[in-house]
């Protein structure tokens, strides 16, 4: 319980060092969303002066943060500057879908890259392992946005089997049809996460397990004649898993801004084009909200893990 209240505290205290230093990195940047009312001829000092004063710009710096973290509290993060709707309600609007696809890919990255990475190690130096070791190559070296082009000329151009952007179809569905139209949608860029990121995993995991079979404690063990099933329990996956679950909690910001490109390429209206949308016309809630989310999602990710890996390791104490 101690440990669980110093994570807690360690969570909050980094939250307001990187909402002081992204609030003030954010500030200091050049070329302001009312950069272009400015130069306006038709825009006048006193129109732009109410503008700012409707998103408490016109206060000091310090009032502006000091109000900006207040409303975090209650999940305020202010009025989009472009539409002028809450930025809350902007960011709970896109997020599930981003949270969806990404969840996915990593599941599927995770129980993929396990099986193939743990298979070719186990044939080392055999044909298997070296197929592996070529898919695992492609996949690292693989750009998402050319897959991505690949993907939609090849099953929706040539073979017509899924659409090529979008989330739902023309035609409005209902009931549990709706959430089929929608995955019916995702297969491909959802596909797309899963092969781009399974070539680092694969190669991480194949090198972990090498490791394992190298070991002392894996030769007595088969020196005693356990099955293999028993030497995968037993052996390589509870040495497997520590490592892993420390990188998979690293993975967790990118279920919000990983897949960008993607979003963009397919048309998917989720996190990632929200915020390259935002930061490339100075929304800066948005923007401010998004960094927020995100570095929470790392914290928290950070503190899962070491808390599965004390779980798994009551003898670590992980400071």
């Amino acid at each position: 319980m101690n440990k669980l209240i110093k994570k807690i505290l360690y969570i909050l205290f980094m939250l307001i060092l990187i909402s002081i230093i992204s609030f003030l990195a954010i500030h200091a940047a050049p070329n302001s969303f009312f950069g272009a009312g400015e130069l306006n001829p038709n825009m006048t000092e006193e129109a732009i002066a109410a503008l700012k004063a409707v998103y408490g710009l016109d206060k000091p710096l310090l009032k502006q943060y000091t109000d900006w973290v207040v409303n975090i509290f209650s999940l305020n993060f202010g009025i989009s500057f472009v539409t002028g709707q809450d930025v809350s309600a902007e960011i709970l609007k896109r997020l599930p879908v981003t949270l969806i696809m990404n969840i996915t890919a990593l599941v599927a990255v995770f129980v993929i890259s396990l099986y193939l990475g743990i298979k070719a190690a186990l044939n080392y130096e055999k044909k298997s392992d070296y197929i592996i070791r070529q898919i695992s190559l492609i996949s690292f070296s693989m750009p998402s946005f050319y897959l991505s082009l690949l993907f939609i000329i090849f099953f929706s151009l040539t073979l017509n089997l899924f659409p090529i952007a979008g989330l739902h179809s023309i035609e409005p569905k209902e009931g549990f049809s709706y959430y089929l139209d929608m995955a019916w949608h995702l297969v491909l860029p959802v596909g797309v996460m899963i092969f781009v990121g399974l070539g680092s995993m694969i190669i991480y995991i194949r090198s972990l397990t090498l490791e394992i079979l190298k070991s002392d404690y894996y030769y007595f063990a088969l020196s005693r004649g356990l099955k293999k099933k028993e030497l995968l329990r037993y052996y390589i996956f509870p040495n497997l898993f520590p490592p892993i679950i420390t990188l998979l909690g690293l993975s967790l910001p990118g279920l919000i801004g990983g897949s960008v490109i993607l979003e963009a390429i397919f048309g998917i209206e989720g996190m990632g084009q929200l915020f390259y949308m935002s930061a490339m016309s100075r929304d800066y809630p948005i923007i401010m909200g998004t960094l927020m989310i995100t570095a929470f999602l790392t914290l928290l990710g950070n503190m899962i893990a070491d808390l599965l890996l004390l779980k798994l390791n009551p003898y670590m104490t992980r400071e």
